[in-house]
């Protein structure tokens, strides 16, 4: 019976492992995924107006969002005021639920906000909603 009895001190590992490598890579990669949509749905920051009333609806339906400097969101995605209309009837083809969420910061010009839901009627919403945050008075405030 022989052994085998050469030294491996001086011999140098030329093997990397790379499975913890792709374990880390996976979290991350998980994470960003979970991550990226609540980051991208928050682009603008806007402030909701209060309402005493409402019901909350939960839907697929389309998100166009306007900020207090009247620039436009549709889906997270900025477009102008002469674009929202065409790129609104692309999105309501695509989709079987017609309806258009409007988040509109509450300093945003009341003008703006038709003007948008104007579009959005002639663009082949079924079912139009705007956003509020919950606990507002009742009587509103007079400016």
């Amino acid at each position: 019976m022989a052994w085998n009895l050469k030294s491996t001190e001086g011999r140098i590992i030329s093997e990397i492992n790379i499975t913890p490598l792709t374990d880390v890579m996976l979290v991350l990669l998980v994470i960003f995924m979970v991550t990226t949509p609540l980051i991208m749905n928050e682009s603008f920051k806007i402030k909701l107006p209060t309402a005493a009333t409402g019901t909350m609806e939960a839907g697929t339906g389309i998100t166009v969002t306007v900020n207090r400097a009247g620039e436009i969101e549709l889906n997270g995605t900025e477009v102008s005021m002469e674009t929202l209309r065409a790129s609104l009837v692309t999105e309501l083809a695509e989709r079987t639920d017609k309806t258009v969420l409007l988040r509109a910061d509450g300093e945003t010009l009341h003008e703006v906000v038709v003007e948008v839901l104007d579009i959005a009627k002639e663009a082949g919403a079924a079912k139009l909603s705007i956003a509020t945050e919950p606990g507002g008075v009742t009587g509103g405030r007079a400016r």
